[in-house]
C-alpha cells in the first residue's frame, strides 16, 4: 500500500471520528435542551454543518389538519414558512413522510413533486435535496431536509448522517412538546385553582355578614325566650354557629392554599394550646357522652408556635375524633418531649382508617365514605387545614390506625423551643 493511500485512509478515519464526536455532542445537547424554538434552530444548523449544504429545514405533521408545515429552516423566518401548508400527497416531503423512506433528489427542478411554492415564497432556489423521516416510537412525526450540497451531490453516507440526526431530533422535539403540554396543563390548573380560591374567599366573606346578623339577633332573642321558644332559638344559634365555623374553615383553607396565612410564632407551653383546643370542643364531646382523657404533664413543655393557629389545628383534630367516635367512648390527647422535639397526639376508638387511606385523608375535600352514603357530616377540609397549619410552622403530622373499626391516632411533631 502506498504512502499516499495510507494518508487518504487516515484522513477518512479522522473525518469519521470528527463526525461521530459531532453526533455525540449533538445528542447530548438535544437531550439537555427543552425549549422547542432553540431545539429547532439547533437541529437545522447542525444538519447544515454536518452535510456541508446551504440550508436545512424541519417539517412537522399537523395532526388537526392532515398536512405538513415548516417548523424551522436555516436562515428563514419561521413565521413566514409556517404560512405554507405542504400537502401529504404530491410533494417531496409528503412522499418521504408517507413512505417513511429517505429520498435523494440531485435535480429537484425536474421532479414534478417539487413544491415550488416554498421556493417562491422565501426566494430560495432548491437544486439538490435530501430528505429523511423523523421517527418517534411507531410513528413518523415529520421530515428533516437538507438542500443544495455545496460540493457535489448527496450520497448514501449523507443519508446515514441525516437519519441519525433526525432520530435524535425527533426524540428531543417530542420531549419538548410533552414539557410544553405539561406546562400548559399546570397553568390551566393553577388558573382554575385561583378562580376557586377567589370564589371561596368571596363567598365566605359575603355569607359572613348576614350570618353575623342572624347570630346577633338570635343571641338577643335568647335572653327573653322561654320554654319552646328558647329551644327554637338555641337551635337557630347552633345552626348559625356551625355554619360560621364552616365559613371560617373555607377561609383558612383558601389562605393556606394561597400561601397568605400569617403566622406569629412565640414561645408557648404546648399544654396551653391543648387546653384551649379542649375548651372549644368540650360542649360537642359532652353531647356524645365522650370522655376526654388528658395525657400530658403539668410542667410546661415549650414550643415556638402561633398559639391561635396551632389551637385551630388541634380543634380540627379533636372535632375529627368526635365525629368518628362511638358514643360513650374516650378520646385521649397527650404530649411529651422527645429530645429536641415535642410529640402530641389525639387518639380515638372510632371507625379507624384503612392502611391505603392514611395519606389520602389529609387531601382537601376527601372523605373515606362515598359522597352518596355519608353517615358523618363535614366538608373534608379539617384535616387538610390542620396539616397545613402544622407544616407551615416546621412541624409534621400523620395518622396511624390498625384498620377499620380499630380507632385512629393523629400524631404531631414540632421543634421544642
Amino acid at each position: 500500500m502506498t504512502t499516499l493511500s495510507k494518508t487518504g485512509q487516515l484522513r477518512d478515519l479522522e473525518g469519521q471520528h470528527r463526525l461521530l464526536l459531532r453526533l455525540v455532542e449533538l445528542s447530548v445537547t438535544l437531550n439537555s435542551t427543552l425549549d422547542l424554538e432553540t431545539l429547532l434552530q439547533l437541529i437545522t444548523a447542525t444538519a447544515t454543518e454536518l452535510l456541508d449544504c446551504e440550508a436545512a429545514s424541519i417539517l412537522l405533521f399537523d395532526e388537526k389538519h392532515p398536512r405538513l408545515f415548516f417548523a424551522a429552516a436555516t436562515g428563514s423566518d419561521p413565521a413566514k414558512l409556517a404560512e405554507i401548508p405542504v400537502p401529504i400527497e404530491g410533494s417531496l416531503a409528503g412522499t418521504i413522510f408517507r413512505t417513511n423512506q429517505p429520498l435523494i433528489m440531485n435535480d429537484v427542478q425536474q421532479d414534478p413533486r417539487h413544491y415550488s411554492l416554498v421556493s417562491d415564497h422565501i426566494k430560495f432556489k432548491i437544486k439538490t435535496l435530501l430528505g429523511v423521516p423523523m421517527p418517534i416510537k411507531d410513528r413518523t412525526m415529520g421530515v428533516l431536509e437538507a438542500v443544495n450540497k455545496r460540493d457535489g451531490v448527496f450520497t448514501a453516507s449523507d443519508v446515514s448522517i441525516l437519519s441519525v440526526t433526525a432520530a435524535h431530533a425527533a426524540i428531543a422535539i417530542n420531549n419538548a412538546r410533552l414539557l410544553m403540554a405539561t406546562q400548559r396543563a399546570l397553568e390551566k390548573v393553577k388558573e382554575t385553582n385561583q378562580i376557586k380560591n377567589r370564589f371561596l374567599a368571596l363567598a365566605s366573606q359575603e355569607l359572613r355578614t348576614p350570618l353575623d346578623i342572624i347570630i346577633g339577633y338570635g343571641t338577643f332573642l335568647q335572653r327573653d325566650a322561654i320554654n319552646k321558644l328558647s329551644d327554637h332559638t338555641n337551635q337557630v344559634l347552633n345552626a348559625a354557629t356551625q355554619l360560621r365555623s364552616l365559613l371560617d374553615q373555607m377561609n383558612n383553607l383558601t389562605l393556606l392554599q394561597a400561601d397568605e396565612m400569617e403566622m406569629s410564632q412565640e414561645k408557648t407551653p404546648i399544654q396551653d394550646v391543648l387546653n384551649s383546643a379542649l375548651d372549644e370542643i368540650k360542649y360537642f364531646a359532652a353531647k356524645r357522652d365522650l370522655q376526654l382523657v388528658y395525657a400530658f404533664p403539668d410542667d410546661p413543655i415549650y414550643v415556638n408556635l402561633d398559639p391561635e393557629k396551632t389551637t385551630l389545628a388541634f380543634v380540627n383534630l379533636l372535632n375529627n375524633a368526635i365525629r368518628f367516635s362511638p358514643k360513650e367512648s374516650e378520646i385521649v390527647i397527650g404530649a411529651t418531649k422527645q429530645g429536641d422535639q415535642v410529640m402530641t397526639w389525639v387518639q380515638d376508638n372510632g371507625i379507624g382508617i384503612p392502611a391505603d387511606k392514611l395519606q389520602k385523608i389529609f387531601e382537601e375535600y376527601y372523605q373515606i365514605e362515598p359522597p352518596n352514603t355519608l353517615r358523618y357530616s363535614g366538608l373534608g377540609i379539617g384535616l387538610t387545614i390542620a396539616k397545613g397549619l402544622i407544616e407551615a410552622q416546621g412541624g409534621k403530622i400523620w395518622a396511624e390506625s390498625e384498620g377499620a373499626g380499630k380507632g385512629s391516632t393523629f400524631k404531631v411533631i414540632m421543634p421544642a423551643a
